[in-house]
C-alpha cells in the first residue's frame, strides 16, 4: 500500500484527477484503457462490489484510516496520493466532500443483444446531455424495477464522473449500452415501446394495458424540446402523467421516477 505524500498539483501520477477531461478518460481508441473516477466512500463501495478494478486512490489522510479504511484494504497494492484539503480542492477544482476519490479501469458496457433479451422493463434514454439527469434517471432505475439501460448515441455518458457521483453508484448496478439503431427495433427483441410525451392521443400512466405487455421499453426525452415526433411516432404507446394546478410536465429526472414506480416491476 504505498502512501504517496503530494505537495502540488503536478506531482506525477494525479494527472487522471485533474488534467484528463472525461472524453481523454474514456479512450475511444482504447476502449480497454478507459479509466473512471468515482468520488465517495459510499459510491466506491458499490464500485468495488460490481467487480470494477481500481488503479489509485487520492484522499485526505484522515480518511485513509477512517472513513476510507475499509477500502484501503480491500484495493490492494496500488498508490493512495494524499495531501492537504486545500490542495486536493486546487487539484479536482472543487472541495471533497467525502474526501476520496479513485481512478478505476473503466467496463465495458453489455451488448444489446444480452440486455435486451435478459430484461423484462427497459427505459431508453433518448438524447438526454445533462449529466445531473442522467445520473438521478439511473438511480431511479436501479431502485424501482427496471432491468436495463439503453442510451441513444448523444446522450451523455453514464461514466461521467458527476452522473456516477450523483446515481450514488447506480451506474455500476444496472446493465446498459448504447442503442445505435431506431427505437422500433426493439420490437425484434418482444418489446413494446412507450414514449413519454404530451399529446393529444396520449394515454394515461395508469392505463392497464401498459403493465400487461410482459416486456415494456419506456423512452424518455429531453425536458427542454422533447421527445422528436419521429421517435414518438414509431411507439407503441404515447403516454402521459396525470397533472395537477396545471402543471403541464416534470423534469425528465422526476418523470423517469413516477414512471418507473408505475411501470416496473415489483419486488
Amino acid at each position: 500500500m504505498p502512501i504517496v505524500k503530494i505537495s502540488n498539483i503536478d506531482e506525477p501520477g494525479v494527472s487522471v484527477y485533474h488534467q484528463l477531461t472525461d472524453h481523454q478518460l474514456r479512450n475511444r481508441l482504447h476502449p480497454d484503457c478507459g479509466v473512471i473516477i468515482v468520488e465517495s466512500p459510499k459510491v466506491i463501495r458499490v464500485a468495488l462490489q460490481s467487480g470494477l478494478q481500481p488503479l489509485s486512490l487520492l484522499c485526505e489522510a484522515k480518511h485513509i484510516t477512517g472513513d476510507a479504511a475499509d477500502i484501503v484494504a480491500q484495493v490492494g497494492d496500488i498508490p493512495i496520493y494524499t495531501g492537504s484539503r486545500e490542495l486536493l480542492a486546487q487539484l479536482t477544482g472543487y472541495t471533497l466532500t467525502r474526501g476520496v476519490l479513485c481512478a478505476m479501469r473503466r467496463p465495458q458496457p453489455e451488448s444489446l443483444d444480452t440486455i435486451c433479451k435478459e430484461s423484462h422493463r427497459l427505459v431508453v434514454i433518448d438524447n438526454v446531455v445533462d449529466t445531473t439527469n442522467i445520473g438521478a434517471i439511473f438511480r431511479s432505475a436501479a431502485a424501482l424495477g427496471i432491468d436495463g439501460v439503453l442510451l441513444t448515441p448523444a446522450s451523455c455518458d453514464p461514466f461521467n464522473r458527476r452522473a456516477i457521483r450523483v446515481s450514488m453508484g447506480s451506474v455500476f448496478l444496472l446493465p446498459w449500452t448504447w442503442l445505435d439503431k431506431p427505437i422500433d427495433s426493439l420490437h425484434d427483441y418482444g418489446f413494446k415501446t412507450v414514449a413519454m410525451a404530451l399529446r393529444h392521443d396520449s394515454i394515461t400512466l395508469d392505463d392497464p394495458r401498459l403493465k400487461a405487455n410482459p416486456r415494456l421499453a419506456i423512452v424518455m426525452g429531453t425536458e427542454g424540446d422533447g421527445l422528436p415526433l419521429e421517435t414518438i411516432d414509431s411507439t407503441d404507446y404515447v403516454v402521459r402523467i396525470p397533472m395537477a394546478h396545471g402543471v403541464d410536465s416534470l423534469n425528465v429526472a422526476a418523470a423517469s421516477a413516477v414512471a418507473f414506480w408505475e411501470l416496473g416491476k415489483r419486488p
